[in-house]
């Protein structure tokens, strides 16, 4: 049982290592997900296809031995399909429910901007609520939770964009990108000789997770840093190329992260530093601009190094 941080920071590591034997040269990204999963949360992977998001999510259910399911959105696929339905049986006279696609440890919510809004807005209470209402009943999601939701940036075609309220559901924007030269041929080197997948064996149990999920909740967080987060929330608000600045969920999402970036590097309490790695990561998704900014070239990536060069922490 994970008890401290050394022990926490060991189990990361280890999951880490394992996902990293079939994604090769992403560890950044890796970490990212697993800072998410340790916040409890759910992350957005905005992606070219081909680049390993469907292998880091199996790959990260494997390693801590956990249930995981590919969902592969598209314009036809109903609500039911995500959260299950009831139906009736004949045998015992009573409507029993069946579970939808949605009910794993480990979600690919594939292409998400493919379905409809109606289909999008299923998951909503699933993430947020970690539990699934069918018929006025509640069923509870399995621990450890996490979703992890792609879309492809430049193929817009028959796409449905995803809302303001669902976007700030997902408490970190990740990407992995291409590979470099030389980690691409290690990757087809490692691949020669069939699948690495099935050989992947657990590094982690569910537990252990939900441990180290309770652990970050005790990393201690200062005044000076509360301040230093709302600050940095507060300046995306009220910058004159936004439309929509970052909510108080981004705050609460930007202090958890912070807190697990903290753990992950082996302290017991944040710094402006852990502050300043997470913050494009859990802003910039949530930041709406104005489209005379967007025709300026201007995103709001640049919003946010906006307020990490203006916003200073208090020393």
């Amino acid at each position: 049982m994970i008890t401290n941080t050394e022990q926490a920071v060991l189990c990361l590591k280890r999951v880490l290592y394992n996902v990293e034997k079939i994604i090769v040269g992403k560890r950044h990204a890796i970490e990212l997900v697993l800072t998410t999963l340790a916040c409890r949360g759910h992350a957005l992977i905005e992606d070219v296809p081909g680049v390993g998001k469907t292998s880091l999510v199996s790959a990260l259910a494997r390693s801590v031995d956990g249930s995981f399911k590919r969902i592969q959105f598209t314009p036809d696929i109903m609500p039911s399909d995500i959260t299950g339905f009831s139906a009736f049986n004949p045998r015992t006279g009573d409507f029993e429910y069946r579970p939808g696609a949605v009910m794993s440890q480990f979600i690919l919510a594939d292409e998400i901007n493919r379905t409809s809004p109606k289909t999008q807005s299923s998951l909503l209470e699933v993430m947020e609520e970690n539990q699934v209402t069918v018929d006025g009943n509640s069923y509870p999601m399995p621990e450890p939770f996490i979703v992890l939701a792609t879309q492809n940036p430049v193929e817009y075609l028959g796409t449905y964009p995803l809302p303001e309220a669902q976007l700030d559901r997902f408490f970190m924007k990740i990407s992995l990108g291409y590979p470099t030269a030389s980690e691409e041929g290690r990757m087809l080197e490692r691949f020669k000789e069939g699948s690495v997948m099935e050989k992947l064996e657990a590094a982690a149990q569910g537990e252990d997770i939900i441990a180290i999920q309770s652990l970050v909740e005790k990393v201690f967080v200062s005044a000076d840093i509360n301040a230093f987060i709302v600050g940095l929330t507060r300046f995306t608000r009220e910058h004159n190329d936004v439309v929509l600045g970052a909510s108080p969920r981004a705050s609460l999402c930007l202090y958890k992260a912070s807190q697990a970036w903290a753990l992950y590097n082996s302290r017991d309490f944040v710094t402006p530093d852990d502050v300043i790695a997470m913050a494009p990561h859990v802003l910039e998704h949530r930041i709406i601009l104005k489209q005379e900014a967007k025709l300026k070239k201007k995103t709001a990536l640049n919003i946010v190094n906006d307020a990490l060069n203006t916003v200073r922490p208090a020393l």
